[in-house]
């Protein structure tokens, strides 16, 4: 009898250790589980954040398009003319919302002109009506060379016409004094306009 009771007692000990051990492997299992949900969530979660990166750098990395001044002033060949509208005190004007059509005279232009009138680049700079000169160069709209034709005639913000000529050898301008000034470079295309290269200074009547 005692050992009958012994045994009992054994097998009585076996089930609980078998029920603890059973207890154990589901306890950890849910543990495991749980931690892998934690991870898949950090990696969908970093993956959004990855997404979304681009596209902040994409907007912060947009180009501001500069106005007729700024994009004179980066213009090497434009040193002249950016000097003479500093000189006219038109910056502010010229930076304004417009829009703008400038015909701008290259460095090269300018020399012709100065060689022209027989002047220097000094004395040229230095006229008292050096801003009458500059805005007859201006036009107070955004005129794209595919808006002009033949025989138009343009008025400037100088007040006095420009007169437009169009062949195979490209677009002329004729200024006040019967002198005719080629576009060089068209379309440059500006925030607040369009600027266009010529190759010599348009003058109105002196």
């Amino acid at each position: 009898m005692k050992g009958s009771k012994n045994m009992e007692n054994e097998n009585s000990k076996s089930m609980i250790v078998a029920v603890i051990a059973v207890l154990v492997l589901i306890g950890g299992g849910i543990g495991i589980y749980a931690l892998t949900q934690d991870d898949d969530t950090t990696e969908v979660t970093t993956s959004e954040v990855a997404q979304q990166e681009p596209v902040a750098e994409t907007e912060e990395s947009a180009e501001v398009q500069p106005n007729v001044v700024e994009a004179a002033q980066a213009t090497p060949q434009l040193s002249t003319l950016v000097n003479a509208v500093v000189a006219a005190n038109l910056v502010e004007t010229l930076s304004g919302d417009g829009p703008f059509t400038v015909f701008a005279p290259t460095n090269d232009a300018f020399a012709a002109a100065i060689e022209e009138l027989d002047t220097t680049a000094e004395e040229l700079l230095a006229r008292d009506d050096l801003a009458t000169i500059l805005t007859y160069h201006v036009v107070a709209a955004e005129v794209f060379s595919t808006d002009l034709t033949d025989g138009q005639v343009i008025t400037t913000v100088q007040g006095e016409n420009l007169v437009v000529s169009i062949d195979e050898s490209g677009v002329m301008l004729t200024d006040a004094n019967d002198r005719s000034v080629m576009v060089i470079t068209a379309d440059i295309d500006v925030s607040n306009g369009v600027v266009h290269l010529i190759d010599n200074v348009l003058l109105p009547s002196l």
